[in-house]
């Protein structure tokens, strides 16, 4: 696994004052492996957009380090939603709520009650809820949730975009394309094209919105010059919503709820202080 230095934080805030953007973060390892770390089970894996290698590599830090939460493709408080069949690869939480906010999973639950599984989210990851008894997963999911909480704050709480990077388009995004950095809207945004992502695999973004977050029907996030996913962030203080058919990149860091329409997908993770609500979605955590 690989292992978190330390001041993250600080050198993620100097390496954005001073450039922007973050260089040397690498692609890190997705969160579809392993399981709870309690009842003998492989440790849930670490976060993409985390690096190794002395302080030039710096990680994510405060946009997170995603910390626990990096061990969950798709993680909430409140409910985690599908209309079969959804695909995810990664592991699912869901804390304070009970299994019984788990709805359309049709899930199966282990011999100790430490998790479950099903068949619309790819072996080996599994489904954890607050009131599994075995293992440590209740322990495990609440200090995965702060974690998720901590992240959101400090996406927030990023100096601000500038310029063409503060309110863009007055929030509505049409026929962009964004180099890496902080882009900050005081309202609500809506993607109503393609949007084009185009920067290095060690570049970052960092979306601060301060409303809602929608996309229209069939469009899609494009990552191009070697961008990953991991290391696009969505702070959303408002309910997330994308739209039938459409393709999305990054880590939602979500206040409220997050929504993919009918034949959506995403490269990315879902990480939400209420629920997630999935129609047939496609959710593929980053490697």
């Amino acid at each position: 696994m690989i292992k978190y230095q330390g001041n993250s934080k600080v050198m993620w805030f100097v390496a954005l004052a001073l450039t922007g953007v973050v260089a040397g973060c690498g692609g890190g390892s997705g969160g579809g492996s392993g399981g709870g770390s309690g009842g003998g089970s492989a440790a849930k894996s670490s976060t993409g957009a985390v690096c190794s290698g002395g302080a030039a590599c710096v990680s994510i830090g405060s946009a997170g380090n995603l910390g626990a939460a990096s061990g969950y493709g798709i993680l909430a408080k409140t409910g985690v939603s599908t209309v079969p069949g959804s695909a995810v690869t990664g592991n699912i939480g869901l804390s304070p709520n009970a299994r019984v906010g788990l709805t359309g999973w049709s899930e199966t639950s282990d011999v100790t009650d430490t998790y479950s599984t099903s068949a619309q989210d790819a072996a080996p990851s599994k489904l954890y809820a607050d009131d599994y008894v075995g293992g440590t997963t209740k322990v495990d999911l609440g200090t995965a949730v702060g974690s998720m909480e901590t992240a959101y704050t400090e996406a927030a709480g990023k100096p601000a975009g500038v310029g063409p990077n503060l309110n863009l388009g007055g929030g509505t995004v049409t026929g962009q394309t964004l180099a890496p950095g902080v882009y900050t809207w005081g309202t609500n945004v809506n993607i109503t094209t393609d949007l084009t992502l185009n920067g290095s695999a060690t570049d970052v973004w960092v979306f601060q919105i301060a409303g809602t977050l929608d996309m229209a029907a069939n469009k899609s996030v494009i990552l191009t010059g070697g961008a990953l996913p991991q290391n696009v962030f969505w702070q959303v203080s408002g309910g997330v919503t994308m739209g039938a058919g459409t393709h999305f990149e990054g880590i939602i860091l979500g206040q409220t709820a997050i929504t993919f329409g009918n034949l959506s997908s995403i490269n990315g993770r879902l990480l939400a202080q209420s629920a997630v609500v999935l129609d047939m979605t496609t959710v593929t955590v980053p490697q």
